[in-house]
């Protein structure tokens, strides 16, 4: 890639990134987890500061240990890289595990180099959207999750319902283009 390639994305994911919502995510960590972000979320200027709270992957592994106590083991308190990145590893098999699907999940990456914090954030209000489906009794953000809604038709009702026949069937009668000029031809007019 070039450089003008390289700078042109990294100014469409730093446009996505929206700070309230991180604000709110972060507020988040901090009600369920009963413990304070460095920096606090009611400081964060930028995606940066968002970063540096979240980086060692310490309080997301004490959000998802409330929130499904036992989800992580072992959370590193090392300052050393891949002991980090292994904590937001963990973080995110533990999502998995909790029932987030894997296109809803951030890549390890995108939180530790600071590469699509939009991602983070954005996981982070869909696990507290399946939290809230899932039962949590704390503070929850994001949106409420469908439920299912099983119907149940009786035989004759499935019958009566094949002799229908839709539109999606085609029919001659409607609008054509019978009588429209050929493609290419000049219009009159």
């Amino acid at each position: 890639m070039q450089v003008s390639q390289l700078i042109g994305l990294a100014d469409c994911t730093l446009s996505k990134f929206d700070l309230e919502r991180a604000k709110e995510a972060c507020s988040w960590i901090e009600d369920v987890t009963h413990s304070r972000l460095n920096p606090p979320s009611d400081q964060m200027k930028d995606q940066k500061d968002v970063q540096r709270a979240l980086k060692d992957g310490q309080a997301l592994c004490a959000l998802i240990n409330t929130i499904q106590p036992g989800s992580v083991k072992k959370v590193n308190q090392s300052k050393l890289a891949f002991k980090e990145m292994e904590n937001i590893e963990m973080f995110l098999r533990a999502c998995k595990e909790y029932g987030m699907n894997e296109v809803d999940t951030f890549q390890t990456q995108d939180l530790y180099e600071t590469k699509s914090m939009y991602s983070v954030v954005n996981s982070l209000h869909i696990l507290g959207s399946l939290a809230r489906k899932n039962g949590f009794s704390g503070p929850t953000i994001g949106v409420k999750l469908a439920e299912k809604n099983v119907r149940m038709f009786s035989d004759e009702t499935l019958q009566a319902g094949k002799m229908v026949l839709s539109m999606q069937f085609g029919t001659n009668k409607g609008a054509s283009q019978k009588g429209m000029t050929p493609y290419g031809a000049t219009r009159k007019m």
